[in-house]
């Protein structure tokens, strides 16, 4: 008799992988096939931690059972809280746990009731948002389809940043509510701001006990024999801890008129500074795909620096350490600390040092909305200057938070510029006397000449992928600088043959000064590599007519557009994305018979299908 064959476990492949599969392993013979299967599990392990650790006998469903398995979920939107979540994967497996590594918008919500160990690492995006690619699990949580929990176990590692009022305001609200649905907790939830691992680090050795502690632990499945297996590219030795020094090949202006402040770039009402950057990756073994970011280490600028020092009366020649390092504190400020974001931590120890009765009324958590307009439209010479203090080298340096790493989408396809990658970048200007609007790193940017060096990182955005199935009809949104990754997009799917149509959804302030790429995307057309184009420009007329107002105006054929399998991108600021969604929302009812719950349903369909993907800052 013929044994049953084993179940497998649902596929983590959407559809157009599927096809691609299928299309991979047409008439492939028996050897073919097991050489596939060794070349791709060596590819898992470089790359990335199992989706799943198999127990040993090949018994992958026996680490379902109850109290067999760590379930690991992450909701990223920068990668930090994908990295810690594989931390805490890596050291769970090492400790000879059963446990799988998921992305929420991976997991299939219908498991939740028979999981026993849950962890979540979750980031927060902008005022208390979940990232993209944890909406739908959210949305399930939160709605009235979760089911109750009373056999789960579960932490959250939640990750924010304090210069934002709901600082770790999604992971918050997952903790109460797995609590609410009658989980138990075995572990506070973490919050950890931009100095993530001394939070992290000490909440995941006691994850890792607790889950010792719960589960049986067994031996680690031993490595497969993948010794004879080469993956086609080379593993870079650059990351977000060890940048390469990439080399500007082009700093070029594509917008608007400037002229020169105090010290440092300034501008106009409506005026724009946009830069096309291109940097060279020659040698340093880098890769990525359209649709991923570059992740760059910036200088602050000087004249911040100096306006920071003076602020408070300190010696920017005096040696401090922190660590295990010996740094100038003028070089601390420039290359290690971030100026230009408060942080309610700071907050606090300035109120407690300034003695200010103002501040430290800014800082009650009953009037959340006076903090919420201080980290606004202050940063951290503004506080220094209206609150005056005695700040001493170390206890300053120890106050501020690390540097936060800037990340910009690419611009750009490798297959059409080799190894380059070409960026979009608003240079955002830093007033000596005014604020910072995030400018800091554009600005460092801006000044960099050809020849000059900046170091960088890939940052994978698997969420902001084209199809892999080439037939299939995409819609890009991307006004100002969100159009940064379509072009990669573009150039992409041209240089890869792919027959589906390129639809793309450009808005600005003005024609004249705002039009990014223009001739790029008239070539476009006219070559057929951009099929559609629909143009927004707010401030050209009377009447401000936004990106939206377009998509509007293009309601049923988008509607047709998405009924025939097109994948549906946005990129650009939050709140745009908000507006965005909003007008889809709008346009699916308006084409389904006015059923709003049903329009959102299709949404939250289609993003679980990866055909509507954001990317939204």
């Amino acid at each position: 008799m013929t044994a049953a064959p084993t179940a497998l476990p649902p596929s983590p492949l959407n559809e157009d992988r599927k096809v691609l599969l299928g299309r991979l392993v047409d008439g492939l013979d028996g050897p073919s096939l097991w050489w596939l299967s060794g070349y791709t599990a060596g590819l898992a392990q470089v790359h990335a931690p199992p989706q799943l650790a198999v127990l040993p006998g090949g018994a992958a469903g026996a680490a379902s059972q109850a109290g067999q398995r760590l379930t690991v979920l992450y909701g990223s939107q920068t990668g930090n809280a994908r990295r810690e979540a594989e931390k805490i994967a890596q050291a769970a497996e090492g400790a000879g746990l059963a446990v799988r590594l998921l992305r929420t918008d991976a997991y299939a919500t219908r498991e939740l009731a028979s999981e026993r160990l849950l962890y979540v690492v979750i980031s927060t995006q902008g005022e208390g948002d979940p990232p993209d690619d944890s909406i739908g699990f959210t949305e399930f949580l939160l709605g009235k389809r979760a089911p109750k929990l009373p056999e789960l176990k579960f932490a959250v590692l939640g990750l924010g940043d304090t210069s934002y009022a709901d600082f770790c305001g999604i992971s918050r609200k997952l903790d109460a509510r797995l609590a609410e649905l009658g989980a138990q907790r075995v572990l506070e939830a973490g919050q950890a701001d931009l100095d993530i691992d001394t939070v992290a680090g000490p909440w995941r050795d006691s994850a890792l006990a607790q889950a010792r502690e719960l589960l049986k632990a067994s031996p680690a499945p031993a490595a497969a024999h993948l010794a004879t297996v080469t993956p086609l590219r080379a593993v870079s030795a650059w990351s977000h801890e060890r940048p390469f020094p990439a080399e500007v090949l082009a700093n070029q202006r594509v917008s608007g008129r400037e002229f020169k402040g105090q010290g440092f770039l300034q501008y106009g009402s409506g005026d724009k500074d946009v830069r096309h950057i291109e940097l060279s990756l020659e040698g340093s073994g880098l890769a990525y795909e359209p649709g991923d970011a570059l992740g760059i280490r910036h200088r602050n600028p000087a004249v911040l620096v100096d306006a920071v020092l003076q602020a408070t009366h300190l010696d920017g020649n005096t040696a401090v350490t922190s660590g295990e390092q010996t740094l100038p504190l003028s070089e601390w400020l420039a290359t290690r600390r971030e100026l230009t974001r408060l942080s309610r931590p700071f907050l606090a120890a300035h109120a407690e040092r300034s003695g200010a009765a103002s501040l430290k009324q800014l800082l009650d958590p009953t009037q959340p909305a006076g903090l919420a307009a201080l980290l606004a439209d202050h940063q951290l010479v503004d506080v220094l200057r209206r609150w005056p203090a005695d700040w001493d080298h170390d206890g300053l340096l120890a106050a501020l938070r690390p540097q936060a790493q800037r990340l910009y989408s690419i611009a750009s396809s490798p297959r059409r510029v080799g190894e380059e990658a070409h960026l979009t970048v608003d240079i955002l200007g830093y007033h000596a006397h005014g604020h910072d609007h995030g400018g800091a790193a554009s600005g460092f940017l801006a000044t960099l000449d050809e020849g000059g060096q900046v170091p960088v990182y890939i940052e994978p955005n698997e969420r902001f992928r084209v199809p892999a199935d080439g037939a299939r009809d995409i819609i890009m949104v991307g006004p100002g600088t969100g159009v940064a990754p379509f072009r990669g997009f573009v150039q992409e799917r041209a240089e890869t043959g792919a027959s589906g149509r390129n639809w793309l959804f450009f808005g600005a302030q003005h024609f004249n000064t705002g039009f990014l790429y223009q001739v790029e995307w008239q070539d476009a057309l006219r070559r057929r590599e951009l099929h559609r184009l629909d143009l927004a420009f707010s401030r050209d007329q009377a009447d401000k007519i936004y990106i939206q107002s377009r998509l509007r105006e293009r309601g049923r054929e988008v509607y047709d557009w998405l009924q025939s399998g097109a994948h549906f991108y946005v990129c650009g600021a939050i709140a745009m994305g908000k507006d965005v969604h909003a007008t889809l929302l709008e346009i699916i009812a308006a084409h389904n018979g006015g059923d709003a719950e049903a329009a959102s349903d299709y949404l939250t369909a289609l993003q679980t299908e990866g055909r509507y993907s954001r990317d939204v800052y």
